[in-house]
């Protein structure tokens, strides 16, 4: 028997203006207008084919991510929220978060979108720096990322996330805290705050530029977190910034291994059940093949065998202690099953244990493959 988690939605637009050099997600260059209608008509009946699986437990938070889902009509926006309230129960306080780009933010819009029940917005700004931008293949500047922060301010949305990335190629530390310093006087409740890295099947992948070496990046990260740190944003995640009480509920979600309906191209879902199933389902990935109705990529049950490393991978990312209990709740399986391998994470002085949690050390944050590779 497991104990249900909660349960979130995760909802994928496909689609960019132009594929970034660094970028590995399921993302598309738009060829022609965004095809947003029918697309919302195609997420709803991937939804429909879900709803079964969610044991009739409501929606804790929402997340709209991409590609660009800037890109899609007010109104292709508010039928997808409509269509999704219909099929499924969402809690009162329900987090529901879109991803924009800076460039493709309109003020008209984006109210618009916030009417529709968008309440968080995450704005994908990576640098202010024009060479930078233009090195990592943005289409937006710094101007329109400082609007686009400015307006999320003005309609007080419940939060609002700057992305911005460090280790970027040839950045000295000093222009690394420039772009810090710039977006934390923007004062977004969120910040995260993450290294470029070189992902395969990726423009960078084959033609690799030249990224700071470790001692630079290590300085970068040490007098990032203290610029952060002193600007009242806590770390509670390897790549997140938080003021209090605005951590990101969506990704807390995933990190505590919650569930996860996941709809539209390339999405990924994880799901429990009271038998003690867990279920993980895999979505079509291009859009010309998840815009004929053929959804379902692959779906696979996960093994007991797997269950500890899958919990860990998760649980281990965040920096609050986790609860013992957890473990057996969500995967189903006894605590001894892991012993050894969590007297050698103690051991090698990478977790704090008591009665109730397990703590991450300041030396299992630094060799956390390590940590997790105990658990494979």
């Amino acid at each position: 028997m497991l104990n249900l988690p909660p349960l979130s939605l995760y909802i994928h637009i496909p689609w960019c203006v132009q594929k970034c050099p660094y970028c590995d997600f399921n993302s598309h260059a738009l060829k022609g207008d965004v095809p947003d209608n029918d697309y919302v008509d195609h997420l709803l009946a991937d939804l429909d084919n879900d709803v079964q699986l969610t044991s009739g437990r409501s929606i804790s938070t929402i997340f709209i991510g991409g590609g660009t889902p800037s890109l899609l009509s007010a109104a292709a926006m508010q039928k997808l929220m409509n269509g999704v309230r219909v099929r499924l129960p969402l809690n009162s306080d329900a987090e529901i978060t879109m991803e924009a780009n800076p460039g493709t933010v309109e003020a008209e819009r984006f109210s618009a979108y916030q009417q529709a029940g968008i309440n968080r917005i995450s704005i994908g700004v990576q640098s202010f720096s024009p060479a930078k931008l233009q090195r990592l293949g943005r289409i937006h500047d710094a101007e329109e990322a400082k609007r686009a922060a400015q307006l999320a301010k003005n309609l007080r949305l419940r939060s609002f996330n700057l992305d911005l990335m460090h280790g970027l190629p040839d950045q000295t530390p000093e222009q690394a805290f420039d772009d810090l310093r710039q977006a934390i006087e923007l004062d977004p409740p969120h910040l995260s705050w993450y290294q470029l890295t070189i992902e395969p099947n990726t423009l960078f992948g084959s033609r690799p530029p030249v990224l700071p070496d470790d001692d630079a990046l290590w300085d970068i990260y040490q007098h990032g977190h203290q610029l952060l740190s002193a600007a009242g944003y806590q770390q509670y995640e390897t790549s997140a910034y938080a003021k209090a009480g605005y951590q990101c509920q969506h990704n807390l979600n995933y990190w505590r291994f919650g569930d996860y309906l996941g709809i539209g191209c390339g999405a990924h879902g994880k799901l429990s059940f009271p038998d003690g199933r867990i279920l993980r389902t895999v979505k079509t990935r291009h859009p010309r093949g998840y815009m004929t109705g053929n959804y379902l990529d692959q779906q696979n049950e996960v093994a007991m065998d797997d269950r500890p490393f899958e919990f860990f991978m998760n649980r281990f990312r965040l920096l609050e202690p986790a609860p013992r209990a957890d473990f057996q709740n969500f995967t189903g399986l006894d605590e001894s099953i892991i012993r050894a391998k969590i007297d050698a994470a103690l051991e090698h002085g990478y977790l704090i244990e008591t009665d109730e949690y397990w703590q991450v050390t300041e030396k299992g944050k630094l060799f956390l493959n390590s940590l997790l590779e105990l658990f494979l």
